[in-house]
C-alpha cells in the first residue's frame, strides 16, 4: 500500500512453486522469460501471499466481502496464503462469530492467514501523548484478533505529525515499543511498512527499529512505497488519492537494503507489466536479490496497485515472483 491509499482512509472515514509453500494453479499470463529446469524443481527462496489491497476495487464495489477473500485467493490464484487489510472487516475485530467463520473457511480451503495490515486507528507516531496513547490502545483488538485468526503479524503505521527527524523518531520508539509490549503475550509481531512521510525514509525506520530493541518489532519493506512528499489530491475520494503523484522520493534500492534486516513480512508493490511480464518501473531482480542477501526466506506478499485488470495484475506479479524467485533460489 502506498502513501495515496493511507491519506484516503485517514481524510474519508500445487506445481512449479509448491515447494516454496503455495499451490501454483493458474497458467502464466503474458510471455516471460524462461527459467532454468533446475530453478523451477526447486521454486522461489521465499513463500508467496495475496495482499488484500489487490482487490481493494472488488471489495469496494461489492463484487467480494471479506469472507470471500481467502477462496478468492485460492481457487483462482493457487495462493494458499493471504494478508487481510483491517478496513475490509472494520467492525469485526471484536466479532467472535464472524472471526470464526472466517477463520474455518481458511481451514476448510487450508489457506493460511499471514497478517493483518492496519490503518484507521491512529498514528503510532503522534507527537501528542495522550493522541499516540490512544492510537497504540485502538490496535489492542487487532493484535487479539490477529491472535484468534492465526497471523504471526499486524502491519501498522508509524506516521509522524512531528515535522522534526528526532521528535517523529522518538515518538515512533515510544509508540510501537508500548504497542510490541502488548502484543508479545500474544505472541504477534508488530510490522511497520515503509508508508508515506519518515516512514519511507529507510535510514529513519531502521533506527526506529534499533531503538525499539523487541524480538516482535520489525519492518515490511514495500517494493515501491518509498515517496517522501505528494501532490494534494484533486478530489478527496480513492481515485483523487490515487491519482496523486509523488515530489520526492527515497531511493527504493537503498531503502529496502537497509529495511531488510528488521523484516519480518515484504510486500511486493506491482502497477504495470511489459511485453516480457516485467515490473519496468521497479527492478524486482535488483530487489529480490537484497531480500535474499538479508537471508528472508517469509512470505512475500502480492500487492497489485495497478490501474488495469485486478485479476491479470495479481497473476502477472505472481508469476514475475515465481519467475526470478526460482532463478535466485
Amino acid at each position: 500500500m502506498i502513501l495515496n491509499r493511507r491519506n484516503f482512509l485517514t481524510h474519508a472515514g500445487t506445481g512449479l512453486a509448491a515447494a516454496a509453500g503455495f499451490g501454483y494453479i493458474l497458467p502464466a499470463c503474458g510471455p516471460k522469460k524462461s527459467v532454468p529446469d533446475t530453478a523451477a524443481a526447486v521454486g522461489p527462496f521465499f513463500k508467496i501471499s495475496l495482499a488484500q489491497w489487490s482487490l481493494n476495487r472488488s471489495l469496494f464495489g461489492g463484487r467480494i466481502t471479506n469472507l470471500d477473500f481467502p477462496g478468492v485467493a485460492k481457487n483462482e490464484f493457487g495462493i494458499d496464503a493471504v494478508e487481510y487489510v483491517n478496513q475490509f472487516f472494520a467492525d469485526k475485530a471484536q466479532d467472535a462469530d464472524y472471526l470464526s467463520e472466517l477463520k474455518q473457511r481458511c481451514d476448510d480451503l487450508a489457506v493460511k492467514n499471514v497478517l493483518i495490515m492496519i490503518d484507521l486507528e491512529g498514528y503510532l507516531a503522534e507527537a501528542d501523548d495522550a493522541e499516540r496513547m490512544r492510537a497504540v490502545e485502538n490496535h489492542y483488538k487487532w493484535v487479539e484478533a490477529a491472535q484468534f485468526l492465526g497471523c504471526h503479524a499486524i502491519r501498522v503505521n508509524a506516521f509522524a505529525t512531528a515535522t522534526g527527524y528526532d521528535a517523529a523518531l522518538q515518538a515512533a520508539v515510544d509508540g510501537l515499543g508500548r504497542l510490541c509490549e502488548f502484543a508479545e503475550p500474544y505472541g504477534i509481531n508488530v510490522l511497520v511498512e515503509n508508508h508515506g512521510g519518515f516512514s519511507s525514509n529507510g535510514q529513519w525506520l531502521s533506527e526506529v527499529m534499533r531503538q525499539v530493541n523487541r524480538p516482535n518489532c520489525g519492518t515490511l519493506p514495500d517494493f515501491g512505497n518509498f515517496c517522501l512528499k505528494r501532490s494534494e489530491p484533486t478530489e478527496n475520494t480513492l481515485e483523487g488519492w490515487m491519482s496523486t503523484v509523488c515530489l520526492e522520493e527515497y531511493d527504493r534500492y537503498k531503502g529496502m537494503e537497509e529495511l531488510m534486516p528488521f523484516a519480518k513480512g515484504v510486500s511486493a508493490k506491482a502497477n504495470n507489466f511489459d511485453s516480457e511480464g516485467n515490473e519496468p518501473d521497479i527492478d524486482f531482480e535488483r530487489i529480490l536479490r537484497i531480500v535474499k542477501q538479508a537471508g528472508y526466506t517469509g512470505y512475500i506478499g502480492i500487492e497489485f496497485e495497478g490501474q488495469g485488470d485486478e485479476t491479470e495484475g495479481i497473476k502477472a506479479t505472481r508469476d514475475l515472483l515465481i519467475r526470478l524467485g526460482s532463478a535466485l533460489a
